[in-house]
């Protein structure tokens, strides 16, 4: 039998190199052609001149990046691949940068300078043809942060302890006014409104004054004065952590004690398969041609309050010249508020937005069902300001209110009311009040809401509709199922910013292979 030669101890004239084994086309050249294109100065601002050389921020970039390109995360593995693996050899020049100084450059230099390396490489796609920079589809998906399910702080929990607090403090400072002596001049009650130090300190000291005067002995008094040696001893340090942990929280109702910028949301999908909340993050991008031009982290479960900063971080990344250029957006009804639609009018941006009954108003049985009776159908007589309901009364307004979201935005309400529904053969039909049915509306929500109907209708809206979903959902598709991004594996957000970046700009320069 015939086999081809082997021998290990071999000598060759000329030794293999890795332009031999590496082919022209892999991937690898393409991440060190584009990274080799990059401005890095404000990488380079991340490293101090003092101390012993550094690793060079290009290599442990490129080396970074890849590594994510090939679904190596971990920093230990990525050292490993650096020592093995003949593709990182080549990238790297056969540097072997050790675990923690991979950790440390993906946490720590890359925190001030990544965003502007992820921008410039979309602008060079931008300048290859691949996207325009110009019709922008934008999506949320949150992705379970690194942190213990279970160790979690609510707001409303802190709210009701408080509560309790000030309760047991009433009920102990009562309790000392019945068996306060006759001659005893009772100080000015206490207001239990709200809780404080001061509040505690001055209760506890006037209870006890009382507690120690003449009175008969019981067992009351006894079981009085251990409650308020309890207060005396616990509630002033409950109050402090209590303070501490609505500070983390601010506007939020929950958080992680092992993540403390970790919100609580409620996933599709756990590990228990029953929709459990999980520590997590709102991841938004927006994409086109499935890359993706912008990426934001948010602490907030919901995509409505998410679109003001997202915008706003295009804007400042971008620049105003790139941002001004972008001529439509398209989102689904998560999006469809007032504010965004405001906004996207302000920025002269064409919103093709659903609203959250856009969907349901396509359906012929939901038009039949609330055609008459419902306040979206009723005669509105624009110029003097009065609704007419099904009986053909007059509904004229009554007042004006306003409200305001997260964000800040004011939000007008007008009031109307009829003026008398009694003996109506249409009342139990029309509404269930005891009173005169009234409505409220929102008119410049419900002029965008008919812009946006008109938009979504139209043939360029039903193609940005149906482009919508195979545009920016793949992209999760891509990063969670075929890349295993169900997790983060930092903690903080400034951190997993970073992290879901170096997965934002793997996912573009792999779709710019393919």
């Amino acid at each position: 039998m015939g086999f081809r030669h082997y021998n290990q101890n071999q000598l060759v004239l000329f030794p293999h190199t890795f332009e031999d084994l590496i082919s022209s086309e892999h991937p690898v050249r393409i991440v060190n052609d584009v990274l080799e294109k990059i401005n890095i100065s404000k990488l380079l601002s991340a490293y101090r001149k003092e101390g012993n050389p550094s690793y060079h921020p290009v290599m442990m970039l490129k080396v970074m990046v890849f590594a994510y390109m090939e679904n190596i995360y971990s920093s230990r593995k990525i050292e490993k691949a650096m020592r093995e693996n003949v593709l990182f050899m080549w990238l790297s020049n056969m540097n072997i940068a050790d675990h923690n100084t991979i950790a440390r450059f993906r946490s720590q230099k890359l925190q001030s300078a990544f965003k502007d390396i992820f921008t410039q490489v979309v602008l060079l796609l931008a300048e290859e043809g691949v996207i325009t920079l110009k019709q922008v589809y934008t999506d949320g998906t949150k992705i379970e942060a690194q942190a213990n399910r279970y160790t979690f702080v609510w707001g409303k929990s802190i709210q009701t302890n408080k509560e309790k607090m000030l309760q047991q403090l009433e009920e102990l400072w009562t309790y000392a006014q019945s068996i306060a002596s006759d001659e005893d001049t009772d100080p000015q009650p206490p207001e239990f409104k709200e809780i404080s130090k001061e509040k505690i300190r001055q209760t506890v000291e006037n209870i006890n004054q009382k507690l120690s005067g003449k009175t008969t002995s019981d067992k009351g008094k006894t079981k009085a004065k251990a409650k308020l040696n309890y207060i005396k001893n616990n509630f002033e340090k409950n109050l402090e952590k209590y303070e501490l942990q609505e500070e983390i929280l601010k506007e939020r109702g929950s958080y992680s004690k092992t993540d403390t910028d970790a919100t609580f949301m409620r996933m599709k999908e756990d590990h228990m398969k029953n929709g459990q909340l999980k520590p997590a993050y709102n991841a938004q991008i927006s994409t086109e041609n499935q890359f993706i031009l912008n990426y934001t982290l948010h602490q907030n479960p919901t995509d409505t309050t998410t679109l003001v900063s997202h915008l706003d971080n295009f804007k400042e990344s971008y620049g105003q010249e790139v941002f001004s250029a972008i001529e439509s957006l398209t989102a689904d009804a998560g999006y469809g508020s007032e504010e965004n639609y405001q906004l996207l009018e302000e920025l002269k941006i064409e919103a093709f937005v659903k609203y959250n009954t856009f969907d349901k108003e396509q359906d012929e049985h939901y038009q039949n069902k609330h055609k008459t009776f419902s306040k979206e159908h009723l005669h509105y007589n624009r110029e003097q300001d009065f609704y007419v309901c099904p009986m053909g009364q007059k509904m004229e307004k009554t007042h004006e209110s306003t409200t305001k979201t997260k964000n800040g935005f004011i939000q007008k309400q007008s009031h109307y009311q009829a003026k008398n529904c009694s003996g109506c053969p249409l009342r139990s039909r029309c509404h269930q009040s005891k009173e005169n049915r009234s409505i409220e509306r929102n008119h410049n929500l419900e002029r965008h809401k008919e812009l946006a109907r008109k938009r979504l209708k139209s043939e360029e809206g039903i193609q940005k509709r149906k482009k919508r979903c195979c545009d920016v959902e793949p992209v999760f598709a891509h990063l969670k199922h075929n890349h295993h991004f169900k997790r983060f594996i930092l903690k903080s957000i400034k951190k997993v910013e970073i992290e879901f970046g170096l997965h934002a700009l793997a996912h573009n320069l792999r779709k710019k292979v393919a």
